[in-house]
């Protein structure tokens, strides 16, 4: 049973991101993991959220999920990040969040962090790879393990074969294309299976 307190940071407008960080849980909590799963905070006009009705729903739907803080950060041992890309990078919303973090930084609570992240698009070549090296390229300044899924497991190439994180491509239905719940659940495991080795 692991011993690794894991937080699952996660942004998502329609869902996809949200229901990709439910399986890191469900897989973590398999493992004997402890998890928490936050979201972080919308920066979006309400405005804009009102004129999109699977966004609204998608807030309204998860309104009971926690909030990130600072301390759903310092108080873990691996973090696993699922946000969906924008222009190649990740959203305002994460990086908004990751850029409150200079404090725990300084103090050296970022080190040695496991940390993994997956992300979506909505077509097969839309900066899913840029987004989790943009990600990672922070944690790197951050002194933190960066855990990929690497080619370890027929899953990852199941899913469309990217070694750096699970990416979906979500279709104009707003669903997803290809079934990556395995290679998510992969993932998580693998995060777990080497911050257990940092936090033993």
């Amino acid at each position: 049973m692991s011993k690794v307190k894991l937080t699952v940071f996660y942004y998502s407008m329609g869902g996809s991101n949200y229901q990709m960080a439910k399986w890191a849980e469900e897989a973590a909590i398999e493992a004997g993991a402890e998890v928490r799963v936050v979201k972080v905070a919308e920066l979006a006009p309400q405005s804009v959220i009102d004129a999109n009705p699977n966004w609204k729903a998608h807030i309204e739907a998860t309104k009971d999920v926690p909030q990130a803080t600072l301390d759903d950060l310092e108080w873990a041992d691996a973090v696993i990040f699922s946000v969906p890309t924008r222009f190649g990078v990740m959203p305002s919303q994460m990086k908004q969040f990751l850029d409150t973090a200079g404090g725990l930084w300084a103090e050296g609570k970022t080190v040695n962090k496991v940390v993994s992240a997956m992300t979506s698009a909505m077509n097969p070549h839309g900066g899913q790879e840029a987004t989790l090296l943009s990600l990672y390229t922070m944690m790197y300044h951050w002194g933190a393990i960066v855990v990929t899924p690497g080619y370890l497991n027929p899953v990852t190439m199941e899913a469309g074969g990217n070694p750096y994180g699970t990416s979906v491509t979500i279709g104009q239905d707003g669903k997803m294309v290809e079934d990556v719940e395995a290679s998510v659940k992969f993932q998580a495991k693998r995060t777990l299976e080497i911050a257990e080795k940092i936090v033993g």
